[in-house]
């Protein structure tokens, strides 16, 4: 049974998934802005520290990768319609660049977003910028390199200036970002950070570069650090001790299947649905939850539970927060839980 759980939990721990989505947006105009008191991006902002999130007795709307459903994966201008779209926190994978630099993009290679082709780690920072991030970005997946013929690119070549960029955005912001420009652009907004890797990938070079970025951004207390290898969880908590972290894969395994105990330090797990028909999301999943004492994030396995009525179902079920592709809709769901609580309790 550990090994069957094993495999299963390897291919679905990490938050952030790949394939085709299942619906997306036109390129806009940018949403309406928010009072400026409210603004997570204006000058002076502070975001709410994760245990304030966890107090609030809400459940959470993160945008996964900016909203890589309906917007071009990981790049400031997914980020910031995920937070006209009502997203609470920015969820996004990290990695380094060849010359040490935190940036934020999911895969291992530039090939399934950008119009380049190699490693991340291969690239300076400078190379990856020259990338245009938005480049596979079709009208109905996120990675598209062979579209239907009837579909187009709309954000291609705003990144490289060949396209006006949307009224509203520049051409950096459909370029692969670094960490701190999304923190410093959003700093009202708390941050969901996956370091991707291995310990044989530079996970663990990741990990330290994340724990001294994260002091220097001033988000010690506004992050939550999560990694697909539990090595490179624990190699962070011990770097960065109050910097909040989900568990990885080994301490999933054997809290989950085999009846182990999570460390005290853990108060978020973030968990899929399903996977090949197993069943991980569950009414006695989110009980077992409640009784160790954490809350439960979940992400979407497959594209097509990206939608409000799916989210409507998990919100039911009792989840506390979900890492949304499409942070528009999820923001109807929680509005329509909501309503429909009211109205249950008026009865």
């Amino acid at each position: 049974m550990a090994l069957a759980t094993g495999v299963l939990l390897t291919m679905t721990l990490a938050a952030c998934g790949g394939g085709d989505t299942t619906s997306a947006t036109d390129p806009g105009t940018g949403g309406a802005e928010a009072p400026a008191s409210q603004d997570p991006t204006a000058q002076g902002a502070s975001a709410p520290t994760i245990t304030e999130l966890l107090a609030g007795g809400r459940v959470l709307n993160l945008a996964h990768a900016g909203g890589d459903v309906v917007h071009p994966h990981s790049t400031l201008y997914g980020f910031a319609e995920s937070v006209d779209a009502g997203a609470d926190v920015l969820e996004m994978d990290v990695q380094l660049s060849a010359d040490g630099v935190v940036v934020v993009i999911h895969d291992l290679t530039v090939d399934g977003t950008t119009n380049g082709t190699g490693e991340v780690a291969g690239f300076t920072v400078a190379e990856l910028q020259a990338l245009d991030a938005a480049w596979q970005f079709t009208g109905s997946c996120a990675d598209c390199a062979s579209p239907p013929s009837d579909d187009t690119y709309p954000w291609r070549g705003m990144a490289t200036g060949a396209v006006a960029p949307i009224p509203g955005y520049e051409a950096s912001d459909f370029r692969i970002p670094t960490l701190a420009e999304v923190a410093t652009a959003f700093p009202g907004m708390p941050l969901d950070i996956e370091i991707k890797g291995t310990p044989e990938t530079g996970a663990l070079d990741t990990a330290a570069a994340l724990a001294a970025e994260l002091e220097e951004l001033d988000r010690i207390d506004s992050s939550v650090v999560v990694s697909f290898s539990s090595p490179v969880v624990e190699a962070f908590h011990q770097l960065a001790p109050d910097v909040e972290v989900s568990p990885g894969l080994d301490e999933l395994v054997e809290w989950y299947f085999n009846g182990g105990q999570l460390a005290p330090h853990y108060r978020i797990i973030q968990i899929p649905p399903e996977y090949s028909g197993v069943q991980v999301l569950d009414a006695a999943a989110i009980a077992k939850a409640a009784d160790a004492g954490v809350v439960v994030w979940v992400w979407p396995s497959d594209r097509s539970q990206e939608n409000e009525a799916t989210y409507t179902e998990w919100i039911e079920l009792g989840v506390d927060g979900i890492i949304s592709g499409d942070p528009a809709a999820m923001t109807a769901a929680v509005a329509a839980s909501n309503d429909g609580a009211s109205q249950s309790g008026g009865e």
